[in-house]
């Protein structure tokens, strides 16, 4: 068949189409038009993002590189389940080893682990576990925090996540002057049942995700922040799709954030051609 191979993946629900530029560049599929049309639901592929596989820089040490792509043609510096999902791509060509991959975040250090993807990311920055003096709290929200996971995160803890209004208070707090020009992703988290529940609002996407896999670490860094954690060296999430995302803190000392590695499913769903490229 003529047109452009891709690879639709999972990570926990948070979706994918995958190209591999190594071989051939990605053309006009980089342009925003044609990110907003493949990620389509209903017309396109349909996606939360587009990822391209390229091969790493002159001088870099990575194995690869991996330029992220929300589903409105906006870039993003890292995507948790994104690289989660490159680590279970790349690994199905060379084999379950040790691999480094260049995002917009810099190296990100991956594996198999116990047939999971992981991903081992630097420690969080900007962690502030109380910013209800510049982001008032309504109804039903016990505190609000902010990690910078590539991405910036705010994270709200609330009484019961499935009362929240995701999209309308979502979307007022992605916005909220407080958190600059850019914004930020909302996570809503809640405990339950041994683990953790989150919901996230998603930049680029502008709505509710299934996952998203910075949000869980920025989240886990406000748990523990917050001292909610029952083993604050690891914490569960349960995310909307139902898989759980799981995040190892090592270290860490109240002026330092701990170091973070994220596992979570990687999955093929299908491969097809994209016609007409």
């Amino acid at each position: 068949m003529a047109g452009r191979a891709f690879v639709k993946m999972t990570g926990s629900g948070n979706d994918f189409v995958f190209f591999d530029t190594r071989r051939e560049p990605a053309g006009t599929l980089a342009t925003t038009g044609r990110i907003r049309a493949i990620c389509a639901r209903g017309t396109g592929v349909g996606a939360d993002g587009v990822v391209f596989i390229g091969t790493a820089p002159d001088g870099s040490s990575a194995d690869a590189e991996l330029r992220y792509l929300n589903a409105d043609g906006s870039v993003a510096g890292l995507c948790g389940n994104a690289t989660l999902c490159a680590v279970r791509f790349l690994s199905e060509e060379s084999g379950p080893r040790e691999l480094s991959i260049l995002t917009g975040a810099g190296i990100v250090r991956g594996r198999i682990r116990d047939g999971v993807p992981e991903i081992d990311l630097d420690p969080a920055g900007s962690v502030t576990a109380d910013l209800s003096m510049d982001v008032p709290r309504t109804r039903g929200e016990r505190a609000l925090g902010f990690a910078l996971v590539g991405n910036p995160h705010l994270v709200v803890l609330v009484d019961d996540v499935e009362t929240v209004d995701v999209a309308g208070r979502g979307a007022a707090l992605r916005h909220h002057p407080a958190l600059g020009p850019a914004g930020a992703n909302v996570n809503f988290v809640a405990p339950g049942n041994g683990s953790w529940v989150i919901r996230t609002f998603e930049r680029g996407v502008e709505g509710e995700t299934l996952a998203c896999g910075t949000g869980v670490v920025a989240a886990a860094n406000l748990v523990r922040a917050w001292e909610a954690a029952g083993d604050p060296e690891s914490v569960a999430f349960r995310t909307r799709s139902g898989s759980v995302l799981r995040v190892r803190l090592e270290g860490g000392e109240p002026s330092v954030a701990p170091r973070p590695s994220l596992s979570g499913e990687g999955r093929v769903v299908f491969r097809g051609v994209l016609e007409g490229t």
